[in-house]
């Protein structure tokens, strides 16, 4: 600011004035107050005007397992809208699965003093966060609870959904259900495990450990599931895939198999209705997902003190004909 008050040949109140848009500044002298901002490239420190005035940093922190995945990115964007609306920025990291870099990014983001922190969590210990909470910084964990705290939650019907995968390729005839899902130590996974099993219950199928692969997806691995599951004269004649990636690792193992099961994904994902035949998915809003975190971390960021909430958004079957071919 000194120096474009020198370039311009007025005072430092003169330009802090113009910056913040203050009344009582002769229109000539403010237009070279801002000639001589562009010249020098002049450009506000937001974080450091804000704390000195004891208001908020204009941002929020978003913890997610892999911005690269379809899944995240959209529910990146969804709360970037959330935000936007509340005049905030959004600020997101990749834990990429992994409890310490998770750690170190919330803690980063605190230091960077932002409004409020939507996570979704990589470990099962979040007291880290407790002096950070207790110091006025909300915290809303989505898609999968926190492992040790209470705290503001928002959820999928992870188990009602998989019950339904069940139920409805049961209705088609099927008896041997294959299960592929991510690794149980993953919340999302292990309670679609849970459904499965409750599934298989409902609908008097007999739970079959040999038909259940649980591991983070790879094409390796979804291949050695495709070999050992759904091949031979004891193979599973449906499979539900416990994620979008898993769904995709798996429909590219089957790509040149002779004969393939039915198959319901939950998750949708991109395409998945342009295929042959078309994916039926357990489908959830992942819009409405980040909204209602969102959402409720901006309550919590204008002051409301109401008892931590878990939200659990419903989730709907779409058959499209992937999960209606019979055994």
């Amino acid at each position: 600011m000194s120096d474009v008050a020198r370039l311009a040949g007025v005072s430092i109140k003169t330009v802090s004035r113009v910056v913040n848009d203050e009344p009582a500044v002769h229109p000539e002298t403010a237009e070279r107050v801002v000639a001589a901002i562009e010249q020098l490239g002049f450009r506000r420190n937001l974080g450091a005007r804000n704390l000195r005035r004891g208001s908020t940093t204009g941002t929020i922190g978003l913890i997610v397992e892999d911005v690269g995945n379809p899944f995240y990115s959209e529910l990146n964007r969804a709360v970037e809208r959330i935000a936007t609306s509340f005049g905030r920025q959004v600020l997101t990291g990749s834990s990429e699965e992994n409890s310490d870099r998770e750690r170190e990014l919330a803690l980063e983001f605190c230091a960077r003093r932002v409004d409020g922190i939507l996570v979704v969590p990589a470990g099962l210990q979040h007291g880290y966060l407790v002096p950070e909470m207790r110091a006025g910084t909300p915290v809303v964990f989505l898609d999968r609870p926190a492992g040790d705290i209470v705290a503001d939650t928002v959820l999928v019907d992870n188990l009602g959904g998989t019950v339904e995968a069940v139920t409805h390729l049961a209705a088609q005839g099927h008896r041997r259900i294959a299960f592929l899902g991510d690794s149980p130590d993953i919340f999302t996974a292990a309670e679609r495990l849970r459904g499965f099993r409750e599934g298989c219950v409902r609908n008097g199928i007999p739970y079959d450990e040999n038909l259940v692969a649980m591991h983070t997806p790879t094409p390796e691995k979804i291949g050695h599931a495709v070999r050992t599951l759904l091949c031979g004269p004891a193979a599973a004649t449906a499979v539900i895939a416990g994620n979008n990636r898993v769904a995709v690792h798996l429909l590219r193992a089957l790509a040149h198999a002779e004969h393939r099961p039915a198959l319901v994904s939950f998750d949708d994902f991109e395409l998945a209705d342009l295929l042959d035949p078309p994916v039926t998915v357990v489908a959830h809003d992942v819009s409405a997902l980040g909204h209602a975190a969102a959402e409720l971390l901006f309550a919590r960021i204008q002051g409301e003190q109401s008892a931590p909430r878990k939200v659990i958004l419903p989730v709907r079957l779409v058959p499209r004909g992937s999960g209606e071919v019979a055994p």
